[in-house]
C-alpha cells in the first residue's frame, strides 16, 4: 500500500481535525485534577469531541474500549479509561486524543502533571517533550525517515532516558493509521524518503529506565518492564518544502485559556 500525498482541499480538512483533537486535549488538561477518574477522562473526550463535530477514532478500532488513552505512570502507552482508577497528587498521565472530522483523522497527546510531582517525573516528561519537537524539527521534503528516530534516540539518551522500540509514529488521514510507520529510534540518512504532502504522526515514548516493555493481560495496557515511569507527546505533521505543519498545534491564545502554565501542551 503507498503512502498518500495530500493537498488543497484533503489538506484543510486535515487541519480541521487536527485543530479539533488539539482543541479536545486542551479542554480535557484543564480539567485534570487529583481525585479525577480516568473513566471520567472517557467521558469528557466523547463530550467534546461530539461538541465540536467529531467522533472519537479511538472508540471500537480493533477492538479498543474507550474513546482515549490513558496512561499514568510506568504505563506507556493504550492504557485503557476505568471508573476505579483516579488520579492521585504526583501522577503523571498521558491523555492521547484522535478526533474524526469529516472523514479525516487528527492524533495527538500530551503528559500532565498532577498536583506537585517528583524531579525524576519533570524529568522525563520535560525529555520527551524535546524529542517530540527535535523529531518533528527535522521532518521536511527529502529528508530520510530514520533521521527522526536518530535525534529523537540521541536527545534522550544524552538525557539518561530510553526510547520505546516497539512502538512509533504513523501515517495518517483518511485512516487513523497509515502507512509509513515511524519509528523513534533509527541511523541518519536510511529509510524511505519523505515527500511534501505527507502526514505523520511523531510520538515517542520515553522511559526513565530502561526501555523493556510488556503488556498487561487486557491485551491493550503496555507498561515499562522495570516499573519506571514513561511519558509521551504527539503531534501530527504535514510534510512541506520548506519542512512541516503541526496540524495539531494550538493558537497560544486558545491554549492559555485552557491550561495552567505547569501544563501547556508544548509548541
Amino acid at each position: 500500500m503507498g503512502i498518500p500525498l495530500f493537498k488543497g482541499t484533503e489538506v484543510e480538512r486535515l487541519r480541521l481535525a487536527g485543530q479539533a483533537a488539539a482543541g479536545t486535549l486542551a479542554w480535557v488538561a484543564a480539567r485534570l485534577a487529583p481525585g479525577v477518574t480516568t473513566g471520567e477522562i472517557d467521558a469528557w473526550v466523547r463530550e467534546d469531541t461530539a461538541r465540536r463535530g467529531g467522533t472519537p477514532s479511538q472508540l471500537g478500532y480493533k477492538g479498543f474500549p474507550a474513546s482515549v488513552c490513558t496512561s499514568r505512570n510506568h504505563v506507556v502507552c493504550h492504557g485503557i479509561p476505568r471508573a476505579d482508577e483516579r488520579l492521585a497528587p504526583g501522577d503523571i498521565i498521558n491523555v492521547d486524543v484522535t478526533t474524526c472530522l469529516n472523514g479525516y483523522h487528527g492524533d495527538t497527546s500530551a503528559t500532565f502533571f498532577i498536583g506537585e510531582v517528583s524531579a525524576d517525573a519533570r524529568h522525563v516528561v520535560d525529555v520527551a517533550r524535546r524529542c517530540r519537537d527535535v523529531g518533528v524539527s527535522v521532518v521536511r521534503h527529502g529528508a530520510k525517515l530514520g533521521d527522526i528516530g536518530a535525534a529523537i534516540d540521541e536527545l534522550a539518551r544524552a538525557e539518561g532516558c530510553s526510547v520505546v522500540q516497539e512502538f512509533g509514529g504513523h501515517g495518517i488521514g483518511r485512516q487513523m493509521h497509515a502507512p509509513p510507520h515511524v519509528p523513534h529510534v533509527g541511523k541518519r540518512g536510511t529509510g524511505i524518503t519523505l515527500r511534501s504532502g505527507m502526514v505523520l504522526t511523531i510520538e515517542p515514548m520515553v522511559n526513565l529506565g530502561r526501555p523493556g516493555i510488556r503488556m498487561l493481560p487486557d491485551g491493550w495496557t503496555v507498561v515499562t518492564e522495570d516499573g519506571s515511569l514513561s511519558a509521551q507527546f504527539e503531534h501530527t505533521v504535514l510534510v512541506t518544502r520548506e519542512g512541516c505543519e503541526v496540524l495539531t498545534r494550538l493558537p497560544s491564545a486558545v491554549a492559555s485559556m485552557h491550561l495552567a502554565p505547569e501544563q501547556t501542551l508544548g509548541a
